[in-house]
């Protein structure tokens, strides 16, 4: 370990093997962080709060602390972030608000400078959120999302794998997997089919997912009827299966 002797590191925080932990920085005594973790300078992590192997937390972040919640009397709450995670300058990750309730950012995201993520939001792995993203609490993001630079986002949406949100969106609404979204408020626009290509879902599956996107968003029909005629018209691929079962479980109604 290469501990700044300017650090306040709690005797009793678990610290991993070959972690650097810059000057000024301050762990509080229930943070875990695991092997090879490099903590830059003025960065504060505290409360229960779990790194995994790998991560790299920039001068500034705030991770751990208590919620922004009126609701938020003391309960134990927890913040669960997964292995080789990047977190720039100044990102704020609240803890959950509820008993054991748990704020979670999955392996190999990158959260970009000043971008927030609320009490009880479940982000996946792989998720990249651009400069000044913020998620309001109980938001779920799918793997392999992209959020572009300002996007705001409601509390309880959810925005499924591998979808694109343009910067400076108003995301109020659920965003399906695969579709390329943005606006004020959000709407979806077309398939990501960059991201599709990026994430190595081939030529067969992309125009199935095009042909589900007509569909649904072109077609006129309202949302129940447009299931229908996916599900008669179109091949039971897992790529359609999820489009089908976010579409039908989604709560707050898609941005269309």
């Amino acid at each position: 370990m290469k501990i700044h002797n300017t650090a306040i590191v709690d005797p009793a925080a678990s610290i991993g093997e070959n972690v650097t932990v810059g000057p000024y920085a301050v762990i509080g005594k229930n943070v875990v962080i695991g092997d090879n973790c490099k903590i830059h300078s003025h960065a504060v992590l505290d409360g229960n709060t779990t790194f995994g192997p790998g991560c790299e937390i920039y001068p500034h972040a705030s991770i751990g602390l208590q919620c922004q919640d009126l609701k938020y009397h003391g309960e134990t709450t927890y913040v669960k972030i997964g292995a080789n995670t990047v977190i720039r300058e100044c990102v704020t990750i609240n803890s959950a608000t509820e008993e054991e309730g748990e704020t979670v950012i999955g392996d190999n995201c990158f959260l970009m400078a000043y971008s927030h993520v609320a009490h009880n939001c479940v982000v996946g792995n792989g998720v990249i959120m651009a400069n000044c993203v913020s998620l309001a609490g109980h938001i779920t993001i799918g793997e392999k999302a992209i959020l572009g630079g300002l996007a705001a986002v409601h509390q309880f949406v959810h925005i499924g794998a591998m979808a694109m949100v343009g910067g400076l969106s108003k995301v109020s609404q659920d965003v399906p997997p695969y579709a390329l979204s943005d606006g004020q408020p959000c709407t979806v626009r077309d398939i990501n089919a960059v991201g599709l290509k990026r994430n190595g879902v081939n030529s067969e599956d992309r125009l199935i997912i095009r042909r589900a996107f007509k569909i649904l968003f072109k077609s006129g029909l309202n949302t129940k009827h447009a299931l229908e005629r996916v599900q008669q018209e179109l091949p039971a691929t897992p790529y359609i299966d999820t489009l089908i079962n976010f579409i039908q479980n989604s709560k707050r109604g898609i941005g269309r």
